[in-house]
C-alpha cells in the first residue's frame, strides 16, 4: 500500500484479474478468436475497451506503476461492465474513498427488466445529465426517437434551451416548471464535478439567457412533477402523468408516463401504440 493514498494494488490487482475472468468476448461485442485457449478475457482485450495500452493495463495487474486516475477507471469499470456496487469498491481499492457519482452511457438492467413489461406505457430510461439512454416504442410514439441526436444534442437541457423546436410537444403552461426542473437537475450531476456536466454547463451558460438566469436562483429538483400536457402531432392533446424510478446510485431513472384509467387520454396512448395503417384519428 502506498503511504498516504490508501492504495491497495495486491488487491486492486486480484479485483481486476477476477471480474475479468468472469466476461466472455460476446458479453462485451468482441469477437471470439478460433482456438481460444483462454477463459474470460485477455488483458489486451479490457486494455482496448477502455482506452488505454495493453502495457499499462498489465502493470495494474502486476501490481506497478503509479496510482491510476479516475477517469481510467471509470474506463475499466465501464470495459468490465461493473455494477455501481463494484464500481465504488474498484475505486475504493484505489486510494479513492469517495467515489464520484458516475453517468453510465448504458441502461440499467435492472430498469430495462421494468420497461420491457410496459409495452403499453410509454416509458424511458435517462441518465440525470437528461441523455435518453432507452426507449420503448410507445415512448417513441409519443416523445420522438431520442436515438437521433449525437453529441452535445443527446442531453434534453441543450435541446430544451437552444433548439427552439424541441418545445413545440409541450403547452406553453408547462415550460417554465420544465426548465426549472431541467436546471435543477443539472445543477445537482453539476456539484459532483463530471466533467460531462461541466461542459454543457458551460455551453448552456454562453449560450442560454434563459439558463443562465434559472441557474442562478439554485432551483431544487422535486420528484413529484404535475401532469404534462403534450400538444402531439398526430393524437393532439394528451395530458399524461410522469412517475420516476431511481437506479440505486441515482444515476438514471425510469420515466413512466401514464394516462388517467377510461380517459380519452388512455384511448389515445392505445392508438399510438398500434401500427398507424390499424386506426384513423
Amino acid at each position: 500500500m502506498i503511504q498516504g493514498t490508501g492504495l491497495n494494488r495486491a488487491m486492486l490487482a486480484d479485483f481486476l484479474r477476477s471480474r475479468r475472468a468472469q466476461l466472455q468476448p460476446e458479453d462485451v461485442g468482441l469477437p471470439r478468436a478460433p482456438r481460444r485457449r483462454s477463459d474470460g478475457l485477455r488483458r489486451e482485450e479490457i486494455a482496448e475497451l477502455a482506452g488505454v495500452s495493453a502495457d499499462y493495463y498489465s502493470r495494474i495487474e502486476q501490481q506497478r506503476g503509479p496510482r491510476p486516475s479516475e477517469p481510467i477507471l471509470n474506463a475499466l469499470a465501464d470495459g468490465l461492465r461493473l455494477t455501481s456496487d463494484e464500481r465504488n469498491h474498484l475505486f475504493r481499492l484505489a486510494g479513492y474513498p469517495n467515489p464520484p457519482r458516475h453517468l453510465h452511457d448504458r441502461p440499467a438492467q435492472h430498469l430495462l427488466r421494468v420497461m420491457h413489461q410496459l409495452e403499453n406505457t410509454p416509458a424511458q430510461i435517462c441518465s440525470h445529465l437528461g441523455e435518453t439512454l432507452r426507449q420503448n416504442e410507445l415512448s417513441i410514439a409519443v416523445f420522438g426517437d431520442h436515438s437521433i441526436f449525437e453529441g452535445i444534442e443527446r442531453y434534453w437541457a441543450y435541446r430544451w434551451f437552444l433548439i427552439a423546436s424541441e418545445r413545440s410537444l409541450y403547452a406553453e403552461q408547462d415550460h417554465d416548471r420544465i426548465s426549472r426542473a431541467i436546471v435543477a437537475e443539472v445543477l445537482a450531476t453539476h456539484a459532483t464535478a463530471d466533467p460531462q456536466a461541466a461542459e454543457l454547463v458551460d455551453t448552456l451558460l454562453g449560450q442560454s439567457p434563459e439558463f443562465a438566469e434559472v441557474w442562478a436562483e439554485h432551483p431544487v429538483f422535486e420528484q413529484d412533477w404535475p401532469r404534462l400536457h403534450l400538444n402531439h402531432p398526430t393524437a393532439g392533446w394528451l395530458e399524461l402523468n410522469s412517475d420516476y424510478v431511481l437506479d440505486s446510485d441515482r444515476s438514471q431513472f425510469l420515466a413512466i408516463f401514464t394516462a388517467d384509467p377510461g380517459s380519452e387520454d388512455e384511448e389515445k396512448l392505445r392508438k399510438l401504440a398500434q401500427p398507424a395503417d390499424d386506426f384513423v384519428w
